[in-house]
């Protein structure tokens, strides 16, 4: 829900704890999806500020400047997801197909975040290419290859496929349902919520794990 400008005026001092969250929280959100749907450089941060209902200057008093917002909204989505590779390297063995539920859940939490992460980490020009592949890649998909690769020396995982064509595959198969999520929805009539996504996942698992384990 957004907030009226009086709630958020600054007050002496910080903001209490709750009301600081919320600020944060909504600005967040509406910069992911703005950012996602006409990127970075056509977004300007008194736009955010107006969906919002913030006064601009909240935006400067949480995150500083327009790339350090892109940058948190970024850190936000992901981190969950890096938190769970994490926990995926320290557990005995994990299979393809729980790779790739997890890597869809995330998405689906954060709908926009395909696009966001085309539009300014993969395309030529991304802004947060840089920040991207130093800071949160190598806890992301760059984690990836090592983990398969414990699977397959483990016996857990074909040998015979490179655990970073097993990484890119997963990634690709657990990202494009969402990257064409308005045809498939429009056109095929798939939904990517509810039971319908859940469904979706376990047949995509399904796939990886009788493509990538023994």
């Amino acid at each position: 829900m957004a907030l009226s400008k009086e709630s958020t005026t600054r007050p002496r001092g910080r903001p209490e704890a709750a009301l600081s969250r919320d600020v944060e929280a909504t600005i967040l959100a509406v910069a992911e999806q703005r950012f996602a749907e006409q990127g970075y450089a056509a977004t300007s941060m008194r736009e955010i500020a107006s969906q919002a209902n913030v006064n601009p200057a909240m935006i400067h008093y949480y995150f500083g400047n327009k790339e350090s917002l892109l940058r948190t909204v970024l850190e936000r989505a992901l981190s969950p997801l890096a938190a769970a590779i994490e926990s995926m390297q320290s557990a005995d063995q994990v299979s393809p197909g729980e790779i790739l539920k997890t890597l869809m859940g995330t998405i689906a939490s954060h709908p926009s975040l395909p696009y966001l992460v085309m539009r300014e980490v993969m395309l030529p020009g991304g802004v947060m290419q840089a920040h991207f592949a130093e800071h949160l890649a190598p806890r992301l998909g760059g984690a990836l290859p090592g983990l398969l690769e414990r699977e397959a020396r483990d016996g857990r995982m074909r040998r015979d496929v490179p655990p970073q064509v097993a990484a890119l595959t997963i990634m690709s198969l657990a990202i494009f349902p969402f990257v064409v999520r308005p045809v498939a929805e429009r056109v095929l009539n798939v939904r990517l919520e509810g039971e319908a996504l859940e469904v979706m996942k376990s047949q995509i698992s399904e796939v990886v794990n009788k493509g990538l384990m023994p």
